[in-house]
């Protein structure tokens, strides 16, 4: 039988990108167009018309503004997970800060749908080391935020990750599940969604995916409701790397999710989780 390949999406809308933040700020977000609303839906269309449940990591500030959105997640039959509360990076935060901007996310989404909330991922998987044992004892049984790959500006580290090892139980009770890269060392190519996704060609994409499950490793994907809204308003006065980061073929991208969804088998993270733990994870 062929691992497990997850499907997650990061609920969060247009204006709470990082690659935004320096020309939107954040006493600006009541102001701004909500539309995380809208491509939600249409991904929870696509997603119903091809059979696929996923895990939903939301946004607690999302959520407060449109709980109904996140009751039709979970109604729809997806995991509901947090992605915490305001969108920060957790190394810009104190562990006091960073335990109370979870704290009140998970119990927001848990009140919300009536349903514990397991998971969590990091904006922009601004994931440490000293937030693992927060996580655990306010409830939560995994993280999906490290991405062992190259350097990147803005991602965090976990001590002993490794490109091969994608699903690691980092403390009794408590696992890692890894975004997905392609193999190179100990660090890896990233090939689990958001830019990546958009930037290369589908069938080049869909061949590293393929690579990946045909070693034998679990695939993890990610994407933001954002990415398939080309409509979206434009920010100005953006860093070049930030504004093509951020909209570079988002035209296309409703399409390609299309075929992703088509192209594999999906399920979610607390399925991947509960299928045979002992095997699927390996201690640090």
């Amino acid at each position: 039988m062929p691992p497990p390949a997850v499907m997650s999406i990061d609920v969060e809308d247009w204006f709470q990108v990082e690659n935004l933040r320096s020309a939107i700020a954040r006493d600006t977000w009541d102001d701004r167009e909500l539309r995380v609303e809208r491509n939600t839906d249409r991904m929870l269309e696509l997603m119903d018309a091809h059979g696929v449940t996923a895990t939903c990591f939301v946004l607690g500030w999302v959520a407060e503004k449109v709980p109904g959105l996140v009751r039709r997640i979970a109604d729809a039959g997806h995991e509901i997970a947090s992605h915490g509360y305001g969108h920060d990076l957790i190394y810009t935060l104190s562990e006091a800060d960073f335990r109370a901007d979870i704290v009140r996310s998970k119990k927001f989404l848990e009140d919300l749908t009536g349903r514990a909330v397991h998971g969590y991922r990091a904006p922009s998987f601004s994931i440490t080391d000293w937030s693992i044992p927060i996580l655990a004892e306010e409830g939560f049984t995994y993280d999906s935020s490290a991405f062992p790959t190259v350097a990147h500006d803005r991602y965090g580290r976990l001590s002993g990750m490794e490109a091969g090892a994608p699903v690691v139980e980092l403390r009794p009770g408590f696992t890692e599940v890894c975004v997905s890269c392609l193999n190179l060392g100990r660090r890896g190519i990233p090939w689990g969604g958001g830019g990546y996704f958009r930037l290369l060609p589908y069938p080049v994409f869909r061949r590293g995916v393929k690579r990946i499950l045909a070693a034998g490793q679990p695939y993890v994907f990610y994407i933001h409701p954002w990415e398939i809204d080309p409509g979206q308003p434009r920010v100005e006065g953006l860093r070049r790397s930030h504004r093509f980061r951020h909209y570079v073929n988002l035209e296309r991208a409703d399409a390609r999710f299309a075929s992703l969804l088509r192209d594999f088998e999906w399920t979610t993270m607390e399925t991947l989780l509960a299928s045979d733990p002992a095997s699927a994870s390996a201690r640090v």
